[in-house]
């Protein structure tokens, strides 16, 4: 965990470094550069409900760099799992860093560190199964890309899409699937395409914005 975070924070410190000696970069302090914003999920479907929110909170450090920390937390409960009218609850909550590169202007590279906590518990319809709870926590890197529409210089308001995978694959990371071979029965680790949609609004911009 320690050298991911190393990882991460040199990569950021070193973008940072870079846009100072960029002509676009900002010099020093500017509150119209702070953003916030996120996506929400909401999705029901037959015997299930998932509900989740991911505010971020973020300062644009050049026309080509953003960085910022993103909170996570989706709730999600199905019925009939193993039998009729069973249930399973889970909830997922935590919070990262992230860092987003302009290469140009609609489109984004995106890298974000995570640590979640996952609580899982079962509620069984009858005694045939008993009931169940545990809750555990993963590290996660997303790393992928993503497309912005609106996004333009003086204004930190768009809207955008990402698609992002955890490089990681911890077996307890809510990013990941788990496959068991039949022959071998061994377990495998699989990273599932994450795509968040959202906005970005940009904070104090003002007389700033569309310059």
């Amino acid at each position: 965990m320690k050298k991911i975070v190393f990882l991460l924070a040199f990569v950021i410190t070193s973008n940072l470094l870079f846009a100072q000696k960029d002509d676009e970069a900002e010099k020093g302090f500017k509150k119209e550069n702070l953003f916030t914003g996120g996506s929400i999920t909401l999705s029901f479907f037959n015997g299930g409900t998932i509900i989740g929110a991911n505010p971020i909170f973020g300062y644009k450090i050049a026309n080509w760099l953003d960085a910022g920390v993103a909170v996570n937390f989706v709730s999600s409960t199905q019925r009939d799992y193993l039998q009729f009218d069973d249930k399973v609850k889970q909830t997922v909550y935590g919070g990262g860093i992230f860092t987003r590169v302009y290469p140009v202007n609609f489109l984004f590279l995106q890298g974000q560190l995570e640590h979640n906590f996952i609580k899982l518990r079962y509620i069984p319809a009858t005694s045939s199964y008993l009931p169940y709870s545990e809750t555990v926590d993963a590290n996660s890197l997303l790393v992928g890309g993503g497309y912005c529409q609106g996004r333009q210089p003086g204004s930190n308001t768009f809207y955008y899409v990402a698609i992002l995978f955890d490089v990681l694959k911890n077996e307890n990371s809510p990013y990941v699937n788990l496959a068991v071979d039949p022959s071998s029965g061994r377990t495998s680790v699989r990273a599932t395409p994450l795509i968040r949609a959202g906005i970005n609004i940009g904070l104090f911009e003002g007389r700033n914005r569309g310059r």
